[in-house]
């Protein structure tokens, strides 16, 4: 028998020691590590874990009291300090998922039940949480009378899968609600997933686009989902989502059938619409499967257009989604292409996967996180050319600026005032407007059409004054950022781009590599001549050339050496390899 005063501290499980006790400690009480933020444990005078908890954001998991321990109040004092972390860091709901036994204790300390299933219970706390979802739920649906049909979908992206869907449930409904689950772990952010199933149904007056929760399909009540695979916790996960929804959503909305498309390819999605056409009807609501789309003998399917993405082929992609998708596909190219440049590894002076070459005031995480910040605005660049294209209007350079000048601050917000991707975000910014113009035109996009309206958006804009790239085009007359763009970029279009394709033929490992020596060899890099001068900017242009002659990786490494010491970085070459390798993705 222990007694009530043992101390409740931090386990960080970065330590393998600290995972293996605790991992050791929830097997001998029945259960097994989840994935959490934070743990927490009481250990007795020789450090055996006696009690221990979790937080993953505002959920208490992987919470158990030895035996021995279970008289002592032990697990009150550590469902309190459970909460006061989360509270701390702003939660204003917490949830547990237990054991039903383990109810009444959580009861206690103030926790209802909002869903359960056979082997486990989910319980919340707080002032909002699930009823604050479905008073918004009851809002939405207004004095829409019961009868109303929903669909649940991810739409990652949105494709002509999930619109035919939509059309086949939306045609025998008086009314289709359709969720957005709400999470950040796929391809595609919530945000614009969310944007690109509004669109998708936009022109469908008995559709009503509804916000995602915690409640459906998320993070919370299926956590497998994302895992995708099918384990022993997956039934206990989907029977937990039906309830809640069969509980909540559906008497807040007067959902009385759910539609889902089959499930021919994803083990676990197919073991969730056989549950849900078990489970569902016992609570009064009806299933209804429609056969998915297929197209070319395969069904439409998200992880099969992102694999077209991945591959960097924009009109494949886009033949499997509406043309309401297309400035999303464009905008996640660009930053795929941003990426793809800034991996290449090794690289002469620039920042890569192995060190920071020649900068001191920055790194991989810091341009990674960059990117990140740019892809919402490459998104809005995207559908203002799309908009544009639909009412055949040169996109005005005004709205092209804002939308830049909004981009930059928030770069150089996410890192520290440090300049990471000027230059690209007007390259590659330009190029996705213009990229989104001319989709919506054409289902193919061509190099003529695509190159003639950079330069009329481009012929618009003025020279920047007091840039560094301003100071070399003036002092040296080289072809600065904006007179590349305002001739359409010639030099990539004729040479860097079908040179670049040569080079994936021959050895896609180095394709990339041969592609910035052969730009770094032929353009007059003004980041170069601000850090070094022209004469050594001419220098650099020789040695790139020469390596590319005689291309190796120690090559590569021995030029970076050398970079680093002289303060050389190519960051303009960089640029003009993230635009290549977009510009053929966009013409693939």
């Amino acid at each position: 028998m222990y007694d009530s005063n043992f101390e409740i501290c931090d386990m960080p499980l970065s330590l393998k020691s600290n995972r293996t006790r605790v991992e050791r400690f929830l097997a001998d009480n029945g259960l097994r590590l989840d994935d959490v933020d934070y743990y927490a444990a009481a250990t007795d005078d020789d450090g055996n874990i006696i009690a221990g908890g979790g937080l993953q954001g505002n959920v208490i998991k992987c919470i158990a009291v030895g035996e021995a321990a279970r008289e002592t109040g032990l697990s009150n004092r550590l469902i309190s300090h459970l909460i006061g972390m989360a509270t701390r860091d702003g939660a204003d709901t917490v949830k547990v998922y237990t054991k039903p036994d383990n109810s009444a204790i959580f009861e206690s300390m103030g926790f209802r039940i909002i869903a359960q299933a056979p082997k486990a219970i989910l319980m919340e706390n707080g002032v909002k949480g699930i009823k604050a979802y479905t008073d918004y739920l009851h809002d939405m649906r207004g004095d829409r009378p019961d009868g109303a049909t929903a669909i649940v979908m991810n739409a990652n992206p949105f494709t002509l899968g999930h619109r035919y869907l939509i059309n086949n449930a939306a045609r025998e409904a008086t009314t289709l609600y359709v969720i957005a689950v709400r999470e950040d772990r796929s391809s595609f952010s919530y945000r614009e997933r969310l944007a690109m199933i509004q669109a998708g149904c936009e022109e469908l007056d008995n559709v009503v686009v509804i916000e995602g929760s915690d409640y459906a399909i998320s993070e919370l009540t299926f956590p497998t989902y994302f895992l995708k695979q099918v384990t022993d916790a997956t039934d206990t996960h989907i029977t937990l989502d039906l309830d809640l929804f069969a509980r909540h959503i559906a008497p807040a909305l007067g959902v009385t059938t759910r539609c889902v498309g089959s499930e021919p390819i994803d083990a676990l999605t197919a073991r969730y619409n056989e549950l849900m056409q078990e489970q569902l009807p016992q609570r009064g609501i009806k299933v209804k499967t429609i056969e998915r789309l297929v197209l070319d003998g395969k069904p439409v399917s998200a992880s099969r257009m992102r694999q077209w993405l991945a591959d960097g082929s924009l009109s494949q992609a886009a033949a499997l989604v509406p043309q309401t998708t297309d400035p999303y596909l464009i905008s996640h190219l660009a930053c795929d292409a941003l990426r793809a440049e800034l991996n290449t590894t090794p690289k002469p002076g620039l920042v890569d996967r192995n060190d920071n070459g020649a900068h001191r005031d920055m790194n991989l995480a810091m341009m990674d996180s960059s990117i990140d910040t740019l892809q919402p605005f490459f998104t809005s660049l995207a559908l203002y050319g799309s908009s544009c294209g639909e009412n055949f209007e040169v996109p005005d350079a005004q709205e092209v600026r804002r939308i830049g000048i909004d981009a930059e601050a928030a770069m150089l917000n996410t890192t520290g005032g440090v300049n990471t991707h000027r230059g690209a975000l007007f390259a590659m910014g330009l190029t996705t407007l213009a990229a989104a113009w001319c989709q919506v035109r054409d289902v193919l996009v061509g190099s003529k059409q695509l190159r003639e309206l950079i330069m009329q958006v481009a012929g618009q804009f003025a020279p920047t004054a007091g840039t560094h790239g301003n100071e070399a085009v003036n002092a040296h007359r080289v072809t600065g950022a904006l007179d590349l763009a305002k001739g359409g970029y010639t030099q990539l279009f004729n040479n860097w781009l079908p040179a670049y394709r040569d080079y994936l033929a021959q050895d896609a490992s180095t394709a990339r590599h041969r592609l910035l020596l052969l730009i770094m060899s032929q353009l007059d890099d003004t980041n170069v001549i601000h850090r070094v001068g022209y004469e050594q900017a001419q220098r650099v242009k020789q040695e790139a050339l020469m390596l590319l002659d005689n291309y190796s990786t120690a090559g590569m490494e021995a030029m970076n050496r050398d970079y680093i010491a002289r303060n050389v970085s190519p960051g303009g070459s960089a640029d003009m390899v993230a635009l290549t390798i977009f510009i053929h993705s966009i013409l693939n």
